[in-house]
């Protein structure tokens, strides 16, 4: 997995990120709302023991405090929108 940020302001973040298939970020949590967008590929995102199969052009929104995970299940690059304000 390799991750840029494209832009950090004091009101939010935003970041690309690109895995390979099988790549994932462990459930954790984070202090704000963010949006995942998929660009490409596929993955498997779980919010809150939910899991939801996103494909290019679908968003979710994972709540502030709220445990999530991603999984890629093909090549996969997406978006995160973290907002603070």
């Amino acid at each position: 997995m390799v991750s840029k940020n494209v832009l950090k302001r004091p009101t939010g973040n935003l970041s690309l990120f690109a895995f390979d298939k099988g790549e994932s970020l462990s459930t954790h949590t984070a202090p704000f709302d963010a949006t995942v967008q998929v660009l490409e590929g596929k993955a498997r995102i779980v919010i809150g023991g939910e899991g939801h199969e996103l494909v290019a052009g679908e968003t979710v929104i994972m709540p502030a405090g709220i445990p999530h995970s991603v999984e890629a299940t093909e090549k996969f690059k997406m978006l995160l929108t973290m907002i603070k304000e």
